[in-house]
């Protein structure tokens, strides 16, 4: 027992143990890292990758930088993985029509394959949130817990109906309907423009499937209360009481003092 606590107060054994530390932690990321690595080249081939470089040093590299490293145009690329690329590209948001406070969703620039093709290539270039599997997004999760999650994490900025609201300095969170259910959950995981990354830990891939089917479930049954004035909320539903019943009052009025004239 002496010798060992001998041992324990040695100068090196502070650095010993340091370097333990380091050799544990980088062996834990290099699994991971090939871990996914393998789940990138079971999902995309290597004709994919080379055939989607083409395209982004065509398209995209001229904002992003060769090698998507990043230019003072664009950010760097490198570890966005292949659900970044999926909903800016499918979505129509990248390339950017013109510079702006964030990136305004238009006509899509290619078609699925390309799309896919792009994410190959920078899937490649990066270990990065891939493409959600399919029994994510059937929309059969459980819509009373996915409102739940919905109002206490997105609600403040896409509005409890998901209308989409005004954010600072010209940005916006858009209105989430018609959006497909891939996109949903890929901005979850990836975080576009001013919107937080939701990873598996602030919300599971469970939560993140009920949320898609509270969108999908309001969205089917629309307004059964009537007008939903664009389901802004208390604000425009007054105002329209407002100017409505005042200019009703107003009409009223003059309609009674032309009577009695």
């Amino acid at each position: 027992m002496k010798a060992l606590s001998q041992r324990r107060r040695h100068p090196l054994a502070a650095v010993a143990l340091l370097l333990m530390g380091l050799m544990l932690t980088g062996g834990l990321y290099a699994v991971a890292t090939t871990v996914n690595k393998a789940k990138a080249d079971t999902t995309y081939s290597a004709d994919d990758a080379h055939e989607g470089g083409k395209l982004f040093v065509a398209n995209c590299a001229t904002c992003h930088g060769m090698g998507a490293s990043g230019s003072p145009d664009g950010p760097s690329l490198v570890g966005v993985g292949a659900a970044a690329v999926d909903f800016q590209v499918g979505t129509g948001r990248m390339p950017m029509q013109l510079q702006g406070p964030q990136a305004q969703q238009k006509p899509k620039q290619f078609n699925d394959e390309q799309t896919r093709q792009l994410a190959a290539y920078v899937a490649s270039l990066g270990a990065g949130p891939a493409v959600p599997e399919e029994k994510y997004l059937d929309g059969q999760g459980d819509a009373a817990n996915g409102g739940v999650l919905f109002r206490v994490n997105c609600a403040m900025c896409h509005n409890a109906a998901a209308a989409g609201g005004a954010l600072t300095r010209g940005k916006f969170a858009p209105a989430l309907a018609g959006v497909a259910n891939s996109h949903v959950y890929e901005a979850m995981i990836t975080g576009p423009q001013n919107m937080p990354v939701f990873n598996d830990a602030n919300i599971t891939p469970e939560g993140k499937r009920d949320i898609i089917t509270f969108l999908d479930t309001i969205e089917a049954n629309g307004s059964p209360g009537g007008a939903d004035l664009g389901s802004l909320g208390p604000v425009s539903e007054g105002l329209f009481i407002w100017i409505a019943g005042l200019g009703v009052v107003i009409a009223f009025t003059i309609w009674l003092t032309s009577r009695t004239s």
